[in-house]
């Protein structure tokens, strides 16, 4: 009880066969593939079936997994209602923990260990129901349950912006998913262990994780680093504000640095190369990738010497941004994708490792003190 980590910073809470990361060689693996790989061949809903079986799926497998994602985008009725009795103006994290919270009200039968993976590919359908409907209530529009198509992506993009998206765009968007899945045992990850861990339901458990996700040092980080592009408006105030903001006043460069990684984060490239084709369509999100490629330069310039260098948060936002989301959205999406990490992980937990999380605390205050009567004092 001598020892007190901040932070939890190096502690191991769980064994996982899910997430391996190298921090100092940038190395992402699901389940022994690497982020690269499963990017650049595969799909999101390879990487459900992955992340939840332990492998890639055959054919028929994959088929499999797509018809039933298509047959649960439905949600009560009651759920999309307290959604869109909350005002326009309300957080897009608080709107979709109200939905979950809504779906883990209505699901009283829940019990662990029985059909647990199905159950979790029911809950990743609604989800992308739940954050359509998040951005359609906060941007004014009639709710939409996304429709059946042969990729989760399209169906959401469809869904949210009311249109037919592009391949480019349901291609980005797909490896967006992939590339923020998973990454071990974050901050919110480990809220959902730790609600997990009492037995409660699934839903609970990613309501738990939503509001560990919300902070700008976690999920909000990619809204955070997207605001610096706004606040410097054109390439050549890059320098002056960098200069300005960052030397001079101290300030964090968000979107710079990882707890785990301590060089190039492996996503962070894959996010930049998205977005420097997504935004030859898109003339704002050019001017703000343009910028963050130069504020990338100076904050390479002078943090790479301590290990700090761009994080998965610092294009993604431009991704998104360039696919028709406002600043708003971003932690959304973020929470959108990791879903499935937040499942695998209590599944695994719950039925390998199952364990009440109660850590304990090292008292430093007063010894004992007598009680004087509050006529006495």
């Amino acid at each position: 009880m001598s020892v007190v980590s901040k932070g939890l910073e190096n502690v191991v809470i769980k064994v996982t066969s899910l997430t391996y990361i190298d921090g100092e060689k940038g190395i992402l693996r699901y389940r022994g593939y690497d982020i690269n790989d499963l990017v650049k061949f595969g799909s999101y809903e390879e990487t459900i079936y992955l992340m939840l079986y332990g492998k890639l799926p055959n054919i028929k497998e994959l088929e499999k997994l797509k018809e039933k994602l298509n047959e649960e985008y439905e949600v009560p009725q009651e759920v999309i209602d307290a959604i869109y009795l909350m005002p326009r103006d309300a957080d897009a994290i608080g709107l979709l923990e109200v939905g979950t919270a809504a779906l883990a009200s209505l699901d009283k039968n829940f019990k662990w260990k029985e059909n647990d993976k199905e159950k979790a590919i029911s809950i990743i359908a609604k989800m992308s129901t739940l954050v359509a409907n998040v951005f359609r209530r906060k941007e004014g529009n009639k709710p939409r349950i996304p429709e059946s198509s042969d990729s989760y992506a399209k169906s959401f993009l469809a869904a949210s912006l009311s249109k037919e998206p592009t391949p480019e765009e349901v291609n980005a968007m797909d490896k967006a998913l992939i590339l923020y899945a998973d990454h071990e045992v974050p901050a919110s990850t480990t809220a959902a262990l730790v609600a997990s861990s009492t037995l409660s339901d699934m839903y609970s458990s990613i309501t738990a994780a939503l509001a560990a996700l919300k902070g700008p040092l976690h999920g909000g980080a990619a809204e955070e680093a997207f605001k610096q592009f706004l606040e410097i408006k054109e390439i050549n105030n890059v320098e002056n504000w960098f200069n300005e903001k960052i030397l001079n006043q101290k300030n964090r460069l968000m979107g710079f640095g990882h707890r785990v990684y301590k060089t190039y984060d492996p996503r962070a490239k894959i996010f930049k190369n998205l977005a420097s084709t997504l935004v030859e369509k898109n003339s704002d999100a050019k001017k703000y990738f343009e910028i963050a490629q130069k504020l990338e330069e100076l904050g390479i310039k002078y943090f790479a010497n301590k290990g700090i260098y761009p994080n998965t948060d610092f294009y993604s936002g431009i991704v998104f941004y360039a696919l028709g989301f406002p600043v708003y959205m971003f932690t959304a999406l973020f929470a959108l994708s990791r879903t499935l990490g937040w499942l695998a992980h209590i599944i695994e937990y719950v039925e390998e490792q199952h364990r009440l999380i109660r850590p304990r605390a090292l008292y430093v205050g007063p010894e004992y003190r007598q009680y004087v009567p509050l006529n006495q004092r």
